[in-house]
């Protein structure tokens, strides 16, 4: 696990030796143990190294035999071992004995088609002096992140967005549509970034820079329309063997490994994989609250109890708030889950004991875990059997049902399901996805700010993959489009920076793209049905764990932001976000601010999800943008 940055010229100049370290220093958190550069006249790559495997000789760039061709690489290929005994009996000659090596010899054999060969999560960048051709890739689903930033004569890329913006060249004006997506899903989706001249490179896409010019191309996505035709019996006992395969795969390390551990059907699974595999006690780590409703210590502590593993766990308090500045540091850009506290913290404590960590990533949008996924059926039933002015009809009501203090309540979830029957499928899973919905926004906004973001994409980020999808069942639908959307843009951002941030490698065996082709397959019904969620995967695990496990419900990686904003941060909240330095920026009117405050405080309505995306917007403006506009960068000396 590393960081990779680097830079590309067609303009007759040198890459900046001075400017490769400063990207390579921003990403020194990622990988600590060793800087590599690869410097070549017009293109100079960098590499921060996280040493997981192949300790003596893996430090990076990596070439083939005649060093005509280089690559850096953040993350691991998990079938590093068979590419290796194919391609040696083709030929090649390894000088290492690690897994970012089999890039350069496949490269070699298929050109920029090796990505298609490779199991595992990645980025990486690769020069081909001979074609003078950069290629780009990054994995399936989208673990690992590449930023870039094409411009006349260059492009520059880096695995954060902090360590590209080391680049003077860059500029620094915001994409304000992008802002707004971030307001709508509190997130910034792929391909936007929170600045106008830099790009994400989607997920299970490849680039190709030659002589200038940029071509990217999908290599991979899901297929939901084909569906097997097995007994639930035989897909419980293929998807059983799926999980130990990815589960194996990942637990190859010449470091200490261990995994996080909620207490959840997806990470106790993968612990018991684990423990089966193991032969010493595998190392298991869990966060807690101090508000009994969001505490699931007790749910971990079982599973670690039942496969003697050796537990550790922390519990967060409020003060944990003060983490909140270096989270924003470490992200980049405007990202408002707040499960990126406990992330951050299981993170810490992990990182004390292991250098790699196994999670349950994956599980829910894959085999329909979420409420969010019943709650869409049933509207999508209702508009198909109900005409439409019943559903409009029933939409005006919702409008003026009572706000509730917790969203989550009966009341909470009958007034957002009636609000959305007159919507379309799309228009109504992006209203649910939605913190700030199109009308939310539209009231926040002051009408300068509305008329800025008149254009944004905000609608078509569910709108287009929702339109696209392969599966004709609803439920696929809705999984299809987590896994475009929601999955590489919240979850993986979330898990990728706070390991990071910690030097921490998280792997996620749930997001085995074998495992994911697999459940695509699976009928819907084994998934979804009624209010059963999660149907195969629960039924296929009882094997390995008890029913009070399988069967509580489901708390999610939940923050007592509710809470929290009611008592301890009150004041915080109402400094930061009243604050003229913050209205003063044009985006949102005051009395809308100053309402969503008094609601939440006065007990109304849960608008914790909103004030924190407001909070967290807000000190990314301070730490990104006055910053950089007080201090103009400075070109780096050669």
């Amino acid at each position: 696990m590393c960081g990779i940055a680097g830079q590309v010229r067609d303009d007759g100049a040198a890459v900046s030796p001075a400017l490769l370290h400063a990207m390579c220093e921003a990403l020194e958190h990622r990988g600590p143990d060793s800087r590599g550069v690869h410097l070549e006249g017009a293109v100079g790559l960098g590499i921060q190294r996280l040493r997981v495997i192949d300790l003596d000789t893996g430090d990076q760039p990596i070439y083939n035999e005649d060093r005509s061709i280089a690559v850096v690489l953040n993350g691991e290929i998990y079938n590093f071992r068979e590419l290796r005994e194919e391609l040696r009996s083709r030929g090649h000659v390894f000088a290492t004995k690690g897994d970012t090596e089999v890039i350069v010899h496949l490269y070699e054999e298929r050109g920029p088609d090796c990505v298609r060969a490779l199991n595992g999560m990645f980025a990486f960048a690769l020069w081909d002096a001979r074609e003078q051709r950069l290629l780009l890739a990054r994995d399936r689903v989208g673990k690992k992140p590449l930023f870039y930033s094409a411009r006349r004569g260059a492009l520059s890329f880096a695995s954060e967005l902090r360590s590209l913006m080391s680049d003077p060249e860059i500029s620094r004006e915001l994409d304000h549509d992008a802002l707004d997506c971030y307001y709508a899903y509190q997130y910034v989706p792929s391909p936007l970034s929170a600045f106008k001249a830099v790009a994400k490179l989607a997920p299970g896409h490849t680039l190709v820079w030659q002589a200038g010019r940029i071509t990217t191309e999908r290599y991979w996505q899901l297929d939901y329309s084909r569906k097997r035709t097995a007994s639930k019996p035989e897909l419980e006992e293929e998807l059983r063997e799926h999980i130990r395969a990815a589960v194996r795969r990942r637990m190859i390390a010449d470091v200490p490994l261990g995994a996080f551990l909620s207490g959840g059907v997806d990470s106790s699974a993968v612990v018991a994989v684990m423990a089966q595999e193991s032969a010493q006690p595998v190392q298991t780590f869990s966060i807690g609250f101090d508000r009994a409703a969001y505490n699931e210590l007790a749910y971990a502590r079982q599973v670690a109890e039942l496969f003697a593993t050796d537990h550790h766990e922390l519990t967060v308090h409020p003060s944990a708030i003060d983490l909140l500045p270096r989270i924003v540091r470490h992200y980049g850009e405007p990202f408002a889950d707040s499960s990126a506290i406990p992330s951050f913290y299981v993170s810490e404590l992990a990182r004390r004991h292991v250098t790699v960590a196994l999670n349950g990533d994956g599980g829910d949008e894959s085999f329909a875990g979420y409420n969010r996924y019943i709650s869409n059926t049933v509207a999508g039933r209702l508009e198909r059997g109900l005409p439409l002015w019943t559903r409009r009809l029933g939409a005006r009501i919702g409008e003026r049902l009572p706000g509730h203090p917790n969203a989550k309540s009966a009341l909470s979830r009958a007034k957002r399901l009636s609000r959305s029957l007159a919507l379309t499928g799309p228009e109504r899973y992006a209203r649910h996805m939605s913190y700030f919905d199109a009308w939310a926004r539209a009231d926040l906004y002051t009408p300068e700010y509305r008329a800025l973001t008149a254009a944004s994409p905000a609608a078509a980020i569910i709108a287009e993959p929702w339109h696209r999808a392969s599966g004709s069942d609803l439920v696929d639908v809705l999984l299809e489009v987590d896994v475009n959307t929601y999955l590489p843009g919240d979850l993986l951002v979330k898990m990728d920076i706070a390991t990071m941030a910690h030097s921490l490698e998280a792997r996620s065996p749930l997001l085995d793209h074998e495992l994911m082709e697999f459940a695509a397959s699976v009928p819907a019904e084994l998934k979804l049905r009624g209010m059963e969620k999660k149907i195969l995967l629960r039924d296929a695990v009882r094997t390995w764990l008890p029913d009070e496990i399988l069967d509580r419900p489901k708390m999610g990686f939940a923050v007592p932001l509710a809470d929290w904003f009611r008592h301890e941060l009150r004041g915080y909240a109402t400094d930061v976000l009243l604050d003229p330095r913050t209205l003063d920026r044009g985006y949102f009117r005051p009395e809308a601010v100053r309402g969503l405050i008094e609601r939440h405080v006065g007990g109304l309505e849960d608008c914790s999800p909103k004030l924190w995306a407001l909070l967290v917007a807000e000190l990314w403006h301070r730490e990104f943008v006055d910053v950089a506009a007080a201090v103009p960068a400075a070109a780096p000396s050669a």
